[in-house]
């Protein structure tokens, strides 16, 4: 199969897991749906990855996929200052596994299977 549809088209698909990369960077805990989690976790292990890279070239293409949102109001820093800056040193001696999916059970309204996933 090679990927998830999540039932849209790809330009919508390409955007909603660009904001849920972003947003993951910054709340290092977000609740969704359980197939947009697993789908998801492959991208934000990628976005890490270029965070330990750490040099320019992996900046600039992390900086590509990644909003420009700010993560922290006090500092001014964005989503990307916050994986390279934070995030990556944290898992220097982790070889991937950077995310955690838990199960929180259905949603209320269409009774969809609704995950925690976070950073470990």
């Amino acid at each position: 199969m090679g990927y998830r549809k999540l039932g849209r088209t790809s330009a919508q698909r390409k955007a909603m897991l660009r904001d849920l990369t972003t947003d993951l960077i910054i709340s290092e805990r977000i609740e969704t749906t359980e197939a947009r989690a697993k789908e998801l976790r492959s991208l934000v292990e990628k976005m890490i990855t270029l965070g330990k890279r750490g040099d320019l070239h992996a900046r600039r293409q992390a900086a590509s996929y990644v909003r420009h949102e700010v993560a922290n109001e006090e500092t001014g820093q964005d989503a990307v200052q916050k994986l390279f800056a934070d995030i990556a040193p944290r898992y220097e001696e982790r070889q991937g596994g950077y995310t955690r999916i838990m199960k929180v059970g259905p949603r209320r309204g269409d009774g969809a299977p609704m995950v925690i996933i976070e950073l470990v």
